[in-house]
């Protein structure tokens, strides 16, 4: 006791010396601690971290080496994939989807490779990163933090091989559209109005030679990737990720007609495309995979592979992404787990009503139409719908609780065209579109049919908000008249909003209307009001209960 209250003795000066030693001590290790705190990177949620390690570049790396990592975060473990990226450079890209801290070590069968480790902080999203879009509720979608996805989509297959001016034209143009998907090509197209060389090719090439009618002939060693080729790639769709965009990338294709050989390379080279591909892109959040254009007329491969194309990216992706196959003539079965969702070639469905959501109903999963044809001028019955067709496409899917992609293939003298190259948009359509996503986006949430059975223009998120689209019918007056399934109780009060889908205008009624008991099947005003209409093709209507 009395050596604590000794404030002069040569004891107390003992004890502040180890005070003071004890406090720089722990200063310091304070210090370390905030220094190696300081040097674990940190990385976003969803984000991409990124391992770059050097080995060897002899023999044939691309098929020589195995690289994967795991990753850890309390008990979440996720096995990963790396890639080789020429000049002796690997890389392992993660995709971290919790926050904390991540630990990692390489396995690989290269001493120079192998048993590498590191950590890195996950920290939580911010800005405009909601994740990677998933399913939501059986037929629709949403980002991880769950903000509501609602697909507005384009074409531009070749747009990534075009050269740099093109290119960035066609970012301005998506910069300034509606649409948040584009559905676009891994391989370069040969195809009608797309028949440039591009600037890079996936492969390594052995040897070119022209043929008698002046075509290149390639050959090409499918064991050796060119990764100049896929940095291009991941430059572009990390273009688009920063424009809000989901990139759909589009695996096969069967526009190559012996051009390159890329639709024909054979079911080994296939499967190890697919390999490297996933490993270099699955850390992209913005990324889709579309197994497909057209599977079925990719003559070299039989429809009982594609399964086995798919059982592939499944297991080579550890984030899951969004899956799908597109059609030419056939359906592929559309029901098998490998697939997220549905992508249709198809627009007798979206032409009229009571078509769209037949679909929905056969396969439990969202239903993306994303070929109906396109606005266009061309001589091709795929490539002339005017703008009104493709804009009541698009109505016509939403109200069946689907979606449409839009397509644009108009043709002018000394200009590209959209749905090939990109470049610049010229149709009436895109304006609309954007009219239509600001509406549902301004809405409560998704929608369906209220009543598919009876009523196939009235759709609704709930018995509070309905949509009803009259299509190319012109009428000039409309009975207050709700479907009875799902509908609001007796003395419920709405407003009424007319929508001129093509003028893009909206014009709110000062009438309050009052719901009756219902019938048999309907729901009327309580004094049986009805909405005066212009007459007009393309109108539709917003009804929103009063709170």
């Amino acid at each position: 006791m009395k050596l604590s209250i000794n404030t002069t003795g040569k004891k107390t000066s003992y004890m502040q010396k180890c005070i003071g030693i004890a406090a720089h001590f722990l200063v310091g290790l304070l210090c370390l601690m905030n220094c190696c705190v300081a040097a674990i990177p940190k990385i976003e949620r969803w984000g991409r971290y990124e391992i770059t390690l050097k080995g060897l570049a002899t023999g044939n790396p691309y098929t020589d080496v195995v690289l994967k990592a795991t990753f850890s975060n309390g008990t979440d473990r996720i096995a990963v994939n790396g890639f080789y990226d020429g000049d002796g450079v690997y890389k392992i890209r993660f995709m971290p989807a919790k926050t904390g801290v991540w630990n990692y070590v390489t396995i690989s069968n290269s001493t120079l490779l192998k048993g590498k480790r590191g950590s890195f902080q996950c920290v939580p999203a911010t800005g405009s990163n909601h994740g990677m879009v998933k399913v939501w509720n059986t037929y629709n979608f949403k980002y991880d933090d769950g903000k509501v996805f609602y697909p507005f989509g384009t074409t531009a297959y070749a747009w990534t091989h075009q050269g740099k001016d093109l290119e960035q034209l066609t970012l301005k143009s998506l910069k300034n559209a509606p649409f948040n998907k584009v559905r676009m090509c891994v391989f370069p197209k040969y195809y009608n109005y797309v028949t440039n060389e591009p600037e890079f090719y996936p492969y390594q090439k052995i040897s070119s030679s022209k043929n008698n009618d002046g075509r290149v002939k390639f050959i090409w060693d499918f064991k050796k990737f060119d990764p100049a080729f896929f940095r291009h790639l991941e430059k572009r769709i990390d273009d688009l990720n920063v424009l809000g965009i989901q990139a759909d990338v589009i695996i096969f294709h069967p526009y190559d007609k012996g051009h390159w050989g890329f639709d024909s390379m054979g079911k080994a080279n296939d499967f190890f495309y697919i390999k490297y591909l996933i490993a270099r892109l699955a850390s992209f959040r913005n990324v889709w995979w579309s197994m497909a254009n057209e599977f079925d007329y990719i003559r070299s491969k039989p429809r009982d592979a594609w399964d086995a194309y798919s059982a592939a990216v499944v297991t080579n992706d550890p984030y899951r992404h969004l899956c799908s196959i597109h059609n030419g003539s056939v359906y592929y079965d559309n029901w098998k787990s490998y697939f997220t969702h549905v992508s249709i070639q198809n627009g007798s469905p979206v032409e009229d009503f009571g078509r769209a959501v037949l679909l929905r109903d056969v396969y439990f999963k969202p239903v993306i139409y994303d070929e109906v044809c396109y606005e266009g001028n061309l001589p091709l019955r795929w490539g002339n719908l005017i703008g009104q067709q493709m804009t009541e496409a698009v109505w016509q899917g939403i109200i069946a609780g689907t979606y449409v992609t839009h397509g644009e293939t108009i043709k002018t003298k000394g200009d590209t065209i959209f749905w090939a190259k990109g470049g610049v948009f010229k149709g009436e359509s895109p304006a609309r579109i954007a009219f239509l996503r600001n509406i549902m986006e301004q809405g409560p949430g998704p929608l369906k049919l209220a009543d598919p059975w009876k009523d196939n223009q009235t759709a609704q998120t709930d018995s509070t908000y309905y949509l009803i689209y009259f299509g190319k019918q012109e009428q000039k007056e409309w009975r207050f008249s709700l479907p009875k399934k799902n509908g609001p109780p007796a003395g419920t009060k709405f407003k009424v909003d007319i929508i001129d889908t093509w003028n893009m205008t909206i014009t709110s009624l000062s009438d309050v209307f009052e719901t009756a008991a219902p019938n048999e099947y309907r729901i009327y005003d309580i004094h049986d009001k009805k909405v005066s209409l212009s007459g007009n093709a393309y109108m539709a209507l917003r009804i929103t209960q009063i709170k």
